[in-house]
Formats: structure tokens, C-alpha cells, sequence
């Protein structure tokens, strides 16, 4: 079976609270766990809700890193897309629940873009 991507989302609950609302380290930590695996980084927007939570994307030319957060409840919502090979989203994912220090993660993969047509998977 052939796909185009992998998809990862990540329920992050017990994290901590106080770096779940700090805007820079939160852009840090995408940034960091999109670079350090070997993606490539095009681009990142992110922002600081009043009274708290931070929202954010990183683009990458393999796809994306998405997270928003809920301080007051110590939860993450996080989910990494990535086309083709040049980077395993696990390993980012893996960056993430440690930064955050996530004491219950969880990951579900979906695997995205199953064509019957396809006879590779495209690299970026």
C-alpha cells in the first residue's frame, strides 16, 4: 500500500501548566522538534490568547506542526502531517510530549492519501 503521508495527532494531557502558556516556548519547541528531526521549516505563525493559550503552526515543506493549548486544564492538542519519508513525525512528536511534559500522551497515526495508483512515495 502506497500513501502520500503520515498524519500524527497528539492528545496531551498532565502537562505543565505554566510553559503550556508561554507564547516564545511554545513556538520554541515546535520550531525545535520540526528542525532537530530533519524537516524543513518554510514558516511559523503563532499566538497568546487572553487570558491563556497559545495556538501555533509550523509550516514545513513536508507539511506541518500544529498545536493549541489549554493551560488551565494542563492539556495540548498537537498533530504533525508530513508527505513522503525525509523526517519520521514520531520522533517530533516524541520533542513535543517531552518539552511539554506531557505525563499521559497519546498518538494516533492515520496514514493519509492512500491511491491505489501511486507507485512511490514522493520525498520533499
Amino acid at each position: 500500500m502506497n500513501a502520500l503521508g503520515k498524519h500524527l495527532i497528539l492528545e496531551l494531557k498532565d502537562c505543565d501548566a505554566i510553559l503550556l502558556d508561554n507564547l516564545d516556548f511554545i513556538r520554541e519547541s515546535m520550531l525545535h522538534a520540526a528542525s532537530s528531526t530533519g524537516a524543513t521549516v518554510i514558516g511559523d505563525t503563532f499566538h497568546k490568547f487572553s487570558p491563556q493559550g497559545v495556538t501555533g503552526v509550523v509550516a514545513i515543506a513536508e507539511s506541518h506542526l500544529c498545536i493549541h493549548t489549554w493551560p488551565e486544564y494542563e492539556y495540548a492538542a498537537a498533530d504533525i502531517f508530513t508527505c513522503g519519508e525525509s523526517f519520521d513525525p514520531n520522533d517530533a512528536a516524541d520533542e513535543i510530549i517531552e518539552r511539554l511534559k506531557s505525563k499521559t500522551p497519546s498518538k494516533t497515526e492515520l496514514i493519509r492519501g492512500i491511491l491505489p495508483h501511486l507507485t512511490e512515495i514522493p520525498t520533499y
